[in-house]
């Protein structure tokens, strides 16, 4: 004989799955997610780059006495078509409308002051919006060898060597693993994702089997099942909460795919280990045993205000701004300096963004993980209480 909470469970499961909405934000957007992010998004703009890097600019130099060299030494830079006038005023409206990618001009004292021993004076002019700002790196590149070039002759007219103006050599040396720099790095901003999945799959099988059901009229003959209230509200908390962890898994399983098969294209090799150390199935399986209970206190929390709508529509009025709610707590993450504390371990869903940073750099300390995990644990089971509290009033389920 069929368990009544089982068969709860398979009947609103069913009912879940046939709602496209559903399908599409609990399995097609979290499997499409990082394989568009990170190989279309990645890979367009590693492609704009190569464009940009790759194309010759053209850049005017302005010499008003001829004899400082730059626009010899720029000219020699590859990469950089160098054009002398002496025409200064045009030069703004030129780099506007792109005839030029940027213009230097050097001060008439230019010689005079190499001459003095005192820097030589050049003003570059260019456009800050210009793509990843090649131009200017590429001249400040240039201006800096013959800089170099300047200062090796002047030493060796002195009679010095370059080292003489060092009083200090600072030898670095970080011991910071490549895993735990990548973890910091992109940890704060994975676990919004995660959590961002985690709270639309939970978001439309609620809808649909509290307001959904309301408006087809459905509820009420579920309700005159024989089988106890607290039952059906189980079983609808049951296949919410799945479809929050099933559209959290579906997540991992895109970016671990993405990044093992089509994301890392390109990448050093200490980079590419490092992405390796950072999928380890040990970290991201606690990262899926936070979610669960997350996932269920989202179950808890969503089916009360949907089945205290009238509507699907008045449902996502509701709902949707909650988003915001959800995503303010992990911004924290995101910034360097917070920590996963005894103290953060109990706010709800950062500690859920702080808890997968630490794990994924793998910092993380046993006993605050285990601190999260509990804390979630209590917070599902009070949302789950409270779920099947507010079911029971007749008010709120019969609301008009």
């Amino acid at each position: 004989m069929t368990s009544p909470l089982l068969a709860v469970v398979k009947k609103e499961l069913i009912d879940s799955l046939r709602d496209r909405r559903t399908l599409l934000a609990m399995i097609l957007v979290p499997l499409l997610a990082f394989p568009i992010l990170g190989v279309g998004v990645v890979s367009f703009a590693r492609s704009k780059a190569e464009q940009a890097n790759a194309r010759v600019l053209k850049v005017a130099v302005v010499d008003p006495l001829g004899d400082s060299g730059v626009a010899d030494h720029l000219a020699q830079q590859t990469g950089l078509q160098v054009e002398r006038t002496s025409d200064i005023s045009q030069l703004p409206a030129r780099i506007q409308d792109e005839s030029l990618d940027a213009a230097v001009t050097v001060d008439p004292t230019f010689q005079q002051n190499l001459g003095k021993n005192q820097p030589g004076g050049v003003t570059l002019i260019y456009r800050s919006s210009e793509d990843f700002e090649v131009a200017r790196k590429r001249i400040h590149s240039g201006l800096e060898s013959l800089e170099q070039t300047i200062l090796a002759d002047r030493f060796k007219n002195a009679g010095l060597d370059l080292s003489f103006v060092r009083g200090i050599d600072v030898q670095e040396h970080d011991i910071t693993g490549a895993r735990e720099r990548l973890g910091k790095l992109i940890g704060g901003l994975l676990p919004y994702v995660f959590i961002a999945f985690c709270f639309t799959g939970c978001m439309y099988p609620a809808i649909d089997l509290g307001a959904g059901e309301k408006e087809r009229g459905t509820l009420e003959t579920l309700l005159t099942a024989p089988v106890p209230r607290r039952t059906l509200v189980l079983g609808k908390f049951l296949v919410v909460a799945l479809a929050g962890v099933v559209s959290a898994v579906l997540a991992m399983v895109s970016l671990w795919f993405t990044m093992s098969y089509g994301g890392v294209q390109g990448l050093p090799k200490g980079a590419l280990d490092a992405v390796v150390q950072l999928l380890d199935p040990v970290a991201i399986a606690c990262v899926l045993a936070l979610l669960v209970p997350l996932s269920a206190f989202f179950a808890g929390v969503l089916l009360m205000l949907s089945v205290y709508a009238r509507t699907y529509k008045e449902a996502v009025s509701i709902i949707s701004p909650l988003i915001l709610a959800v995503f303010i707590p992990t911004l924290p993450a995101m910034l360097p300096g917070t920590k996963l504390t005894v103290a953060t371990a109990l706010v709800p869903i950062l500690n859920v963004s702080l808890a997968t940073r630490e794990l994924l750099a793998d910092t993380a300390t046993p006993l605050h993980v285990a601190l999260v995990f509990v804390s979630l644990v209590v917070l599902a089971a009070v949302s789950l209480v409270a779920c099947t509290r507010w079911f029971a009033r007749e008010d709120i389920v019969f609301r008009s």
